[in-house]
């Protein structure tokens, strides 16, 4: 959210000055005539004012928008925008009745001369979105010493419109619209700034510094007048304070006029602090109850930021619950109706588990501002591209044809693998992998995170030889096990170490938090490396080549690549450590650190081993990164039900943002004391047994976390339910890697999208628009993780599609449009098809390419018309971007009953010249389950086009 705790005020005179300049602005320029514009090989450039505005035609449904008092800005060197023009697209501009109108054959595009306003029509002349006629803001500003301007831009509002992206958020919210966020990089946080609607556009907002999307003003506490403690007086709300964490030694009460709690890491004593006069120690809860008594009627946004325990209710109704680890404080969000002069039972409960205090209570009143908006704190000009699908996948593949393709990842990594925090020795991980395979339990990658170094030499990327003697043999051992290791890796450096010092006698490193005497949670000062100069980031690629890349590393874990330069990172404390770059001020560079760290170890890889693929685990990221073989992981959640429930929206909205390999700590990473002691041990299995079913239909499948041990057999041995449980989805994940894996051959090529919201499938359907918690895997399966703790069945919401649905466990046909309350045993979650898919399952395997994947089980989902391209090539090079692939299309006619096999197109070394088809047609009269071992129509495929009646 906003930098908080701001008033009310300030927004109306922010407002204001807005008003002021725009009023100036007016009164001194004449209107454009309709001939006033110059038409450019890529686009037209129309003086607007003391401006000019530039529409770019980068394709027929992607159109960049930029406006500057310089002309030099339309050619800047963006950082995430490539080569933008497309020279084959045909369009036109003609100028009429005091507008522009550029057209293409998607878009008709007009600039209102007066106002200089955009306005967005479809071929057919339809509306999409319009600029506001005075929404384009460009307010004079000094930032870190550099003359630039607070940028906006506002676009009319549509009453039918849901807004979804803008990277990874971690407020369980889907429907952005009607909220407001702070997009600036942060630990769970990503900050990608491209917008899409339900309207079928998208907006890449082209900007790497600090940028809000929605109402400009700020939260605010909520005034005491309209705040009444629990006997009704007015002023506060009563403070009750607890010894211990369950609410039950009561140490005393006050009013409280401002709920505002922050005491500094490593303060001694802080409850004196808060409570002078009651010196309790330890763990402590706190309770705020009373009434609250708006002034006006409508939606107000009730936040709280905390770590720990929160919980908030509004008339007895749960709003917020959540808990989070000590050293990583954050918000929560709740919209709430309030009407003017009602009053409501408000309460809030805080508990004190670890780290310091930290709690606070704001709120924003109802917004009078329902624009769509989007405002930078630092740009010389306002630049966006608009993309059109309507398919929300056109759009998302115009995005991908202004920032990079995605590459293709190195298919093992598509496999199951295994982390903790961490392995400390090599002889550890080695026990672990040869555990997994004496089980028949199969992976791909097993992980190494941070302090395989000595203690005090973080950025040497040296490992300690007392825990790991042979490093070159360790990684041997691995590869020789059918497995493969990927490596945390940090652009953060101890000072003293060699490496710290040869970036420092070049002038690489941040020097500001050295300055400051800053240390890390390990007590030693640190600083990272400026990943927006060429030459460091060659020095860092040299640097981890020699150390780790020789000895046969075959994935990068580039961890705290926010970058995570202070204890707990604030805006504020973001700006001024990043500060300066290569590039210019820290703010102004603020959101992109995480796309040239990553740029960095792509091209130095790529140089030393051209043929191989990179690949690249990130905290972080920025519109560009997919082009630098990446994907990203959701940070360091907590290990609890309302987390792993808020990942299905951070997971979603990060693909739609136009990203597509995403993950997360399976099991989340910190558990709270009743997990991590034991306490609460069947509901810490049932937890990471559910996590992993939702983690198979992810992108990629990931465990990692704090102790308690992650491995499968550490919830209750081998014969236990939750062993049983991941080990079966396990197994369903690598049967499913033949659909998994032409899906990824479909983000690189066509510019797809695996793990997709309901609404890119569905978009006529409004039902999906706010749902978060279930979403379609590649465009057959709809995924419906379990969240609640022994629930047995959960509702699902089936939207309406030709030939309704299918219950994936038992072939059982399910209509369409309509909610049903699904089985949810321990061991499945929810899963249903969509008829007329096309799902192709491989042989069971213990690790990728043990065997070929041959025969491929073919299931078809009759009652409607279906489509899928097999893909396939070595899953190791980069020879695919020279063609070396393989395509097989797939195409059942539901009316004829007939699954048509194209003609094999293009080929690779190794691939299956002959290959054996097991069919399996799936109807309202022949239920067939994934468990189920069927009768199959059997087809020997030798690459030339057949047919065959089911």
């Amino acid at each position: 959210m906003y930098n908080k705790g701001k008033s009310r005020e300030r927004c109306r005179c922010l407002v204001f000055s807005i008003l002021l300049i725009l009023m100036l602005a007016a009164g001194s320029t004449t209107r454009a005539s309709d001939e006033d514009f110059q038409k450019a090989k890529d686009g037209v450039l129309i003086p607007i004012g003391g401006q000019f505005l530039k529409l770019e035609v980068c394709a027929d449904n992607v159109i960049r928008v930029a406006v500057s008092p310089d002309r030099s800005f339309f050619s800047r060197k963006s950082l995430a925008a490539g080569d933008r023009t497309d020279e084959k697209t045909k369009w036109s501009v003609k100028s009429e009745n005091g507008r522009v109108v550029l057209t293409t054959d998607a878009l008709m595009v007009n600039v209102d001369l007066h106002s200089g306003a955009v306005s967005f029509f479809d071929s057919k002349g339809r509306l999409i979105v319009a600029e506001k006629g005075d929404g384009r803001t460009m307010m004079p500003a000094i930032v870190q010493g550099d003359r630039t301007f607070h940028v906006r831009q506002e676009w009319m509002p549509n009453d039918d419109e849901a807004f979804f992206g803008l990277g990874q958020q971690q407020l369980g919210l889907m429907n952005l619209k009607g909220y407001d966020l702070d997009l600036w990089q942060h630990n769970g946080t990503v900050a990608i700034p491209f917008l899409l609607s339900s309207r079928g556009y998208g907006i890449f907002w082209d900007n790497t510094s600090y940028t809000r999307f929605g109402d400009l003003c700020e939260v605010e506490p909520i005034p005491a007048a309209q705040l009444l403690d629990s006997t009704g007086k007015p002023g506060g709300l009563t403070d009750s304070y607890f010894a211990g964490e369950n609410f039950e030694k009561l140490a005393g009460s006050r009013l409280d006029s401002i709920i505002d709690i922050a005491i500094p890491t490593g303060t001694t004593n802080a409850n004196q602090l808060i409570y002078p006069d009651l010196p309790v120690k330890g763990d402590i809860s706190i309770r705020w109850e009373g009434y609250i008594v708006p002034n006006e009627t409508g939606d107000y946004l009730l936040e709280t930021f905390s770590n720990n325990g929160i919980k908030l209710w509004v008339d007895d109704a749960l709003v917020v619950s959540h808990w989070r680890q000590g050293w990583i404080p954050w918000w929560n969000v709740a919209r709430v109706h309030f009407e003017a002069g009602h009053r409501y039972h408000l309460k809030l409960e805080w508990t004190k588990e670890q780290g310091m205090e930290t709690v606070k209570l704001v709120w924003k009143t109802p917004s009078h501002d329902p624009n769509t908006s989007l405002w930078s704190e630092v740009g010389q000009g306002i630049d966006y591209y608009f993309m059109y699908g309507p398919a929300l996948d056109r759009v998302i593949s115009g995005y991908r044809q202004i920032t990079g393709p995605a590459t293709m990842l190195p298919e093992w990594t598509f496999g199951f693998w295994q982390s903790r925090q961490r392995y400390k020795t090599q002889q550890e991980s080695l026990d672990v992998l040869s555990r997994y395979r004496s089980l028949g339990i199969p992976i791909d990658n097993i992980v190494q995170d941070w302090f395989y170094w000595k203690l005090d030499q973080w950025g040497s990327h040296e490992f300690d030889p007392a825990r790991f003697p042979d490093p070159d043999a360790w990684i041997r051992d691995i590869h020789k096990n059918h497995a493969h290791l990927t490596i945390s890796v940090w652009p953060k450096f101890y000072a003293g170490t060699a490496n710290f010092e040869i970036m420092r006698a070049h002038h690489f490193l941040y020097e500001a938090n050295l300055g400051h005497e800053i240390v890390d949670w390990m007590g030693f000062p640190d600083t990272f490396y400026d990943a927006f100069n060429a030459d460091a980031r060659k020095l860092f690629w040299s640097q981890i080549n020699h150390a780790l890349f020789t000895k046969g590393i075959d994935g990068w874990w580039l961890d705290a690549s926010e970058p995570d330069m202070l204890p707990t990172p604030t805006l504020a404390g973001q700006r001024a450590f990043l500060h300066p770059t290569a590039l210019g001020t820290g703010a102004a560079m603020l959101n992109a650190y995480p796309l040239e760290n990553s740029k960095g170890v792509y091209e130095g890889q790529r140089k030393v081993a051209p043929d191989r693929r990179v690949f690249i685990l990130t905290r972080s990221a920025f519109a560009g990164m997919q082009r630098y073989g990446t994907a990203v992981w959701s940070g360091d959640t907590s290990s609890t039900w309302t987390a792993m429930r808020a990942q299905i929206t951070a997971g979603l909205g990060f693909c739609l943002s136009g990203m597509p390999y995403w993950s997360m700590d399976s099991g989340g990473f910190t558990p709270p004391a009743r997990f991590a002691s034991g306490k609460d041990f069947d509901e810490w299995c049932e937890l990471n047994a559910r996590w992993f079913e939702f983690a198979t239909f992810v992108p990629l499948l990931r465990v990692h976390g704090e102790p308690p041990n992650r491995e499968m057999w550490e919830f209750g041995g081998e014969g236990s339910p939750t062993f049983a449980a991941q080990a079966k989805f396990d197994r369903l994940r690598y049967r499913l890697l033949p659909y998994i894996y032409s899906l990824a051959g479909s983000v690189t090529q066509e510019g797809g999208t695996l793990m997709r919201a309901l609404v890119m499938d569905f978009p006529a359907d409004t039902n999906v628009y706010n749902i978060g918690d279930e979403y379609m895997f590649g465009p057959a399966l709809l995924i419906n993780p379990v969240t609640t703790y022994q629930a047995r069945s959960r509702p699902v919401y089936l939207p309406k599609t030709k030939g309704g649905w299918y219950d994936a466990w038992t072939g059982k046909s399910l209509d369409g449009g309509q909610e049903i309350q699904a089985p949810a045993p321990f061991d499945a979650i929810p899963i249903c098809v969509r008829a007329g898919s096309i799902v192709p399952f491989g042989p069971e395997i213990q690790y990728v390419g043990e065997k070929p994947e041959d025969p491929l089980t073919v299931f078809i989902y009759a009652g409607a018309d279906g489509d899928f391209t097999l893909y396939e090539d070595d899953g190791l090079t980069c020879k695919y971007q020279r063609g070396a692939y393989s395509t097989i299309s797939l195409h059942w006619d539901d009316s004829r009953h007939v699954l048509a096999i194209g003609k094999r197109k293009g080929s690779f070394d190794g691939m299956l010249r002959e290959r054996t088809f097991k069919f399996v047609l799936v109807s309202k009269g022949k239920p067939v389950g994934f468990s189920a071992n069927p009768a199959t129509t059997v087809m020997n495929y030798h690459g030339k086009a057949a047919q065959i009646h089911l």
